[in-house]
């Protein structure tokens, strides 16, 4: 068994995969649009779905505004180095919602940004967990 992918509900598209490939840069797999159900899905990550955990991304398209709720915490990436790459980050626009560094009481060096939808996503520094 492994983990296939995430899901998160998204309110532009575009915008979402611009993000997920420009600024963190993951692949677009494969996109697909559903009309009979009014929504689309696109499917991203760093390797091959058959290799790779994916993010999908799913769009309704009669759906303008999601809340969160307090259940879902944030996704993970590892990072080669999480202050070069926050700053690559940062000068393309994402915002950075805590500052590269270490974790109190830890050895974890992390960062988090948000995506455009408010989604968190924690960066790890390879090798400091």
């Amino acid at each position: 068994m492994r983990i296939l992918h995430s899901m998160i509900r998204v309110i532009n598209l575009e915008e979402s995969i611009q993000f997920y490939t420009e600024i963190l840069g993951m692949h677009l797999l494969r996109e697909k649009e559903y009309p009979k159900g009014k929504f689309s899905l696109a499917f991203l990550g760093y390797g091959k779905e058959s290799e790779e955990t994916a993010i999908e991304l799913t769009y309704n398209w009669d759906t303008s505004e999601y809340e969160h709720g307090n259940a879902f915490g944030h996704i993970a990436i590892e990072v080669d180095d999480i202050y070069k790459t926050c700053e690559a980050i940062k000068n393309k626009g994402a915002k950075i919602i805590r500052d590269p560094g270490p974790m109190m009481g830890s050895k974890l060096f992390l960062a988090f940004i948000e995506d455009p939808n408010g989604y968190k996503i924690e960066l790890i520094e390879k090798g400091t967990f």
